[in-house]
Parts: C-alpha cells; structure tokens; sequence
C-alpha cells in the first residue's frame, strides 16, 4: 500500500478560513476555497474543484468555525477528496504567532495547543482564530497529524542583537518582548524561489525579500537564513502598510494619550486600523491610489512617496545588514503586480548596484522573473510567494520524518 500524499492546509481567521488540498507528488492543487463571515447570516463558502474546474457556493449562516469546516469537508466529499480519504496524510495550520518556543512545523499535541494558546497575548486577533481551527480539525480527524507551522519560525535565526529591543531585558524576558517577525512562510519560500531563479543553491545566497500587500514586511536573509525582519513583537513594526502605521516613535502614544486624550484601544485602533496608505489618503488599495496620482492627487502623492520613502529605507539598512546582496525580491499583492512601486523603490540605487528594466518591469506574468538589466551586478526579481504550498511542504517533510520513525 503506498503512502499518503495529501495534505489539507487551513488558514484560519477570527471569521473566515481559507483552505487548499495538494497532492504533494507534484505540488499540485486538488481544491482551493474560502469561508467568509462565520458567525453571521450571511455566512459564504467559495469552493473549486481544480480537477473538473467547477466552482460551487454554499450561502446562508455558519455559526462557528466547526459548522464552516463540516461545509468545507462535505464539499471535498462531493468531489472525492473527502477528509476521510485514506490518501489524505495531514492537515497542516497556518499559525501566526510561535514565540520564541517554535522554530520549526510542529505535531501538535496538548503542551503545543497549550503553548500556543499562552502566546495569545501577543497575537490577539491570530492565534485564537488558529487555535479555534486546529481543535475544530482534530475533532474531525482525530486519527490524523495536525500540523502548525509558523509564521513566526523563519525569524527566530536573527541573532540576539536584531531580535533584541533596548530596554531592560529583565522586563523584556518577562514580557516576552522581542522581535519575532512575520509572515515568515512567504520570505521562505521567496527567498528559496529566488536563489532557484538564480541558478543557486540558498546556502549560496543573499537576499532582501519584500512582501508587499495589505500588510508589508521585509527581510534580510543570509544564505538560507533570516538575519534581520521588519515586523517586531507584532505586525505593526516596520514598513508603511495597507491599515497599519509601521515605525512609529513611540512617544507619539504617550501624546496621544496626554494631550489627544485617547485610550490605549483607540490608539491601538489608529495605528492598526486607521493608520498606513488608508490613514494618509483615504485609500488602501494601491491601485486607486496609482490612478489618484496619475490624476494629480496631492494627497495620493504624498501617501505614496511615504511608501516608498519608507521602503527604500529598510532596501538601504538590509543591504548594509548582509553587506553583500545578490538579489531584491518583490513579491505579495503589491510587490507582484505593482510596477510603479517596483520602480520607485529601486530608482536611484544605482550606486547598491540596484537597477529596473522598464520594459521587463512592465511586463506582466505568473512566475519567477528577473526585472534588473543583464548588467546589473544585484538582480532584482518578482517571485510570486505560495504560502500554501510553503505550509504543505513543511507538513508533508515533518510527517514523513515522523512516520519514519515510528516505523
């Protein structure tokens, strides 16, 4: 009898998940869907069957992630994927925050949902979500390995004097205060993908990874390793995002709170909600923010040049972090189908090495590619980012190894 070779991977949230089965013989996508607003009337299952290319839509309330991954199960069972399929290997979880106590896919067992749900403090509006989808899993395949995967994990190979804040590290380690970093699995795979679209092994490898959506982080990895991220205890650090603020001087709290009279959840709420690209100019979809300059927008200008301004910045300090670069890689919503942003970021590094062909840059396609002229001594690239097939791949790895020996 042959092994197992799907896997089911769930990203849940407060009110949605996000799923996909892959056969990882090849990698390939069997189904891929999405529920929205669980907990609501109005409740949405997307479902497709890749094999036939049939979509199919489940419409009214799922009061709880339970009833929403019974629908998800029932419709990979109308298509002979079912969740009790004996081909199924495992079930691998998208989980946002490790901590310092993960560094790598994890089996999950009671002191692993205990840890997690420790860290909840820290991921407030993650891990919950993720928690909630694991045990929903577990009930229904209590047979079968459960899979976390971190995104917090790729970062924990930051040396102490990135990872580390300037203050007290007796309260810091009593707090758990620290830099961990996120969206790890997308700056794996990325930065695998690019050393692969070099002709290089990763070990062989520098690279600045840029994932550019709603949220936006960067990364310095050296050789196959993180060495430096831009989002830190949680993901508001860093780089200018779709809601979120980024590097911010944190005395702008204390103002808020002593002359704006603001609480500590309204200005949680500024800075997570109402901040970034929206908070500028109205807008998060950088898209309308595009077409608002090319009309002239002042407001869209500046909102944008701040972006970038912030962005060119942490290009700069990561390429001093890793002293020699071999590539900038963009990837994520904006960082793939954005070439304005592309542009912008790169022009006048010409000095780093750093340059954009305006017309590979402009041209538009679904995989790896390099966007640099041929004379550039730093490639730049886009390398769309699977965090799907990241997850599945890192679950797929550990339960063989695990079977091996139990064997």
């Amino acid at each position: 009898m042959t092994s197992p070779t799907r896997v089911l991977v769930l990203n849940s949230g407060s009110s949605s998940v996000k799923y996909q089965l892959l056969d990882m013989r090849d990698s390939s996508r069997l189904a891929v869907g999405l529920v929205e607003r669980i907990g609501e009337r109005t409740s949405r299952l997307k479902h497709t069957c890749v094999g036939s290319g049939e979509t199919r839509e489940q419409n009214g309330p799922m009061g709880d992630h339970g009833a929403a991954l019974k629908a998800v199960a029932e419709e990979l069972a109308k298509d002979g994927l079912g969740l009790d399929s004996p081909e199924l290997a495992a079930i691998g979880h998208r989980v946002v925050h490790g901590g310092e106590f993960f560094t790598e896919p994890t089996v999950v067992d009671d002191t692993v949902l205990i840890e997690i749900e420790r860290l909840i403090p820290v991921a407030p509006l993650h891990n919950p979500a993720n928690l909630t989808g694991i045990r929903t899993a577990q009930e229904l395949r209590p047979d079968l390995p459960q899979v976390a995967v971190f995104d917090t994990a790729f970062h924990t190979t930051m040396p102490e004097s990135a990872a580390r804040y300037a203050i007290d590290p007796r309260i810091a380690d009593r707090h758990r205060i620290r830099r961990y970093g996120f969206h790890g699995t997308s700056h794996a795979y990325v930065s695998r993908e690019t050393a692969r679209l070099l002709g290089k092994d990763p070990s062989e490898v520098n690279v600045i990874v840029l994932h550019l959506g709603n949220g936006a982080s960067a990364s310095a990895v050296e050789g196959g390793r993180c060495v430096d991220t831009s989002m830190g205890l949680t993901p508001l650090e860093g780089l200018v995002m779709g809601t979120r603020s980024g590097d911010l001087d944190p005395a702008v709290i204390f103002h808020l709170a002593r002359v704006g009279g603001m609480s500590m959840d309204e200005a949680d709420t500024l800075l997570n909600k109402r901040s970034g690209l929206f908070g500028l100019c109205g807008d998060n979809d950088m898209r309308e923010i595009r077409r608002r300059v090319e009309e002239g927008d002042a407001q869209a200008r500046l909102a944008f040049d701040i972006y970038i301004h912030r962005l060119r910045k942490y290009i700069g300090a990561y390429y001093a972090v890793l002293g020699r670069v071999d590539a900038v890689a963009f990837t994520a919503g904006v960082g793939e189908n954005s070439a304005p942003v592309r542009e912008a970021a790169i022009a006048g590094l010409e000095q780093l090495g750093l340059a954009v062909d305006a017309d590979l840059n402009a041209v538009r396609g679904d995989g790896p590619r390099l966007i640099s002229p041929p004379s550039a001594r730093v490639a730049v690239a886009v390398v769309p980012t699977d965090e799907e097939l990241e997850i599945a791949t890192q679950t797929y790895a550990l339960v063989g190894q695990e079977g091996d020996r139990t064997a």
